[in-house]
């Protein structure tokens, strides 16, 4: 089943908002993506113009969002995509703090993922978010974890990232698990970083 085409929203948090992609993205987010920080991500576009081209293919059945700062600085970027209602999942992928140092003293990372599992959970009401990351990618692995997702398996050999394969770790959050443990944790680390900056 499709998801209906409607105009994007803007997501809002206390620190940072996700607004939709847009073409005029492309040359920011290609040097996000050819940055050292994306070297455990899946290759990208190879030129701006390859960007600007894969931005506006994008389906309107996905989420693609800039992350910015309240000053409208744009920080990275983070998507909900293969969304499918009949069985009510959807993939989170496609996270980058892309501008590390604009980041800092704010919890733009975990605003940002609270902002997209409130928009898969409570918005689209789906009943289970997931993902992969490459095995290498340990400090992802372990912060999406502490944040309540579970590992749910690996797909062996998956990745051929930084001239060798890599397994792709599976990771998964239901919507229970969401509201039990993945939102207060979230909640109050906002908060908590919120208090520091103010």
């Amino acid at each position: 089943m499709a998801v209906p085409t409607f105009t994007k929203p803007t997501l809002e948090g206390m620190c940072v908002n996700l607004r939709p992609l847009v073409e005029s993205d492309a040359e920011i987010t290609f040097q996000w993506r050819i940055s050292k920080r994306a070297a455990l991500l899946n290759h990208g576009a190879q030129t701006v113009e390859q960007q600007a081209k894969w931005i506006s293919s994008r389906p309107q059945t996905e989420f693609n969002f800039i992350i910015e700062t309240k000053e409208q600085r744009p920080i990275g970027m983070l998507s909900l995509i293969a969304i499918d209602r009949a069985n009510r999942r959807g993939e989170s992928a496609r996270f980058l703090i892309g501008d590390e140092n604009a980041a800092k003293g704010i919890p733009a990372a975990v605003e940002a993922m609270k902002l997209l599992y409130q928009l898969a959970f409570d918005e689209l009401k789906l009943e289970r978010i997931y993902g992969t990351v490459a095995s290498d990618n340990s400090l992802m692995i372990k912060w999406q974890k502490y944040l309540g997702m579970k590992e749910e398996g690996r797909l062996r050999r998956h990745y051929f990232i930084n001239d060798r394969y890599q397994d792709a770790v599976c990771l998964g959050l239901l919507a229970d698990e969401y509201r039990t443990t993945s939102l207060p944790k979230m909640s109050a680390l906002i908060a908590a970083g919120a208090r520091v900056r103010g």
